[in-house]
């Protein structure tokens, strides 16, 4: 067991996961048995999801057996992980990855006490490969990236496939500049990159969705809100429900009001 808090050590065998998954991912794409189904919820579901969900999982179980694994695609997810545990989107953006869009993501974050120390996000599409660990920074593929600080007026990144009428509010309040449409947890990676400053999000979310480019934000130096300005936190007895959040670039809170 990798002592807690060197958490800059998990992100090599993360992205090692990712980039599996991920490959998984590619191999299904390009073949024809990929179709998408309806959950209980209504959301798709193709064989990718299931097959990079198998490879993450199984590879957490073997490389930390003694840390929960939360996963979207896992029925028995437990409901009260403990204090320290992962969070698995394997396949977010799957609208995106029926629609042939390259930015649907492979997400992998470690949380702990409700906080997004360490994460991963793949768009297996492209190669783009975002780390980020608590009190050692950022990278896309190697290279170190830092959030910018929130431009006035800010750009702000709006989610492709969800959009609604209190994000819409938000961004004429806030005096936007620029919204740039993009899909799944990659707005995160594009503010911790640099090119953008914040990313409102009032509609539904899932905490899978959203902890992995949660933590490579935060660690290139950017910060996730609630609407109220309090830090944003991923905890049991919410069934993995996500509330309203602001993504902000650097110095965050001199805009969060």
């Amino acid at each position: 067991m990798i002592e807690r808090g060197a958490w800059v050590a998990f992100l090599p065998p993360l992205a090692s996961l990712a980039i599996e998954a991920g490959a998984a991912i590619e191999r299904i794409r390009a073949g024809t048995d990929w179709h998408a189904v309806a959950k209980d919820d209504g959301s798709p579901v193709t064989a990718a999801d299931l097959a990079a969900d198998s490879i993450i999982r199984a590879g957490l179980a073997a490389a930390f057996a003694d840390i929960p694994v939360v996963s979207e695609e896992d029925i028995d997810r437990p409901s009260d992980p403990g204090p320290l545990f992962f969070l698995v989107d394997p396949l977010d953006g799957t609208r995106e990855f029926v629609a042939g869009r390259p930015d649907y993501t492979v997400n992998i974050a470690l949380i702990e006490d409700g906080v997004p120390v360490a994460g991963v996000v793949l768009t297996s599409a492209d190669g783009r490969l975002w780390c980020g660990a608590q009190g050692a920074g950022a990278t896309r593929n190697g290279h170190a990236i830092r959030a910018r600080r929130v431009r006035v007026p800010p750009v702000a990144l709006i989610s492709r496939s969800h959009r609604e009428a209190a994000t819409d509010a938000w961004v004429a309040a806030h005096g936007v500049a620029e919204t740039v449409i993009v899909g799944s947890s990659v707005k995160f990676c594009t503010i911790a990159e640099g090119a953008g400053d914040v990313y409102p999000r009032f509609g539904p979310t899932m905490a899978w969705d959203t902890a992995a480019g949660h933590a490579v934000l935060a660690a290139a130096g950017g910060s996730v809100l609630t609407p109220e300005g309090a830090p944003f936190r991923y905890m049991a007895g919410t069934r993995w429900r996500n509330g309203p959040f602001i993504a902000w670039g650097a110095m965050a809170k001199a805009g969060s009001e």
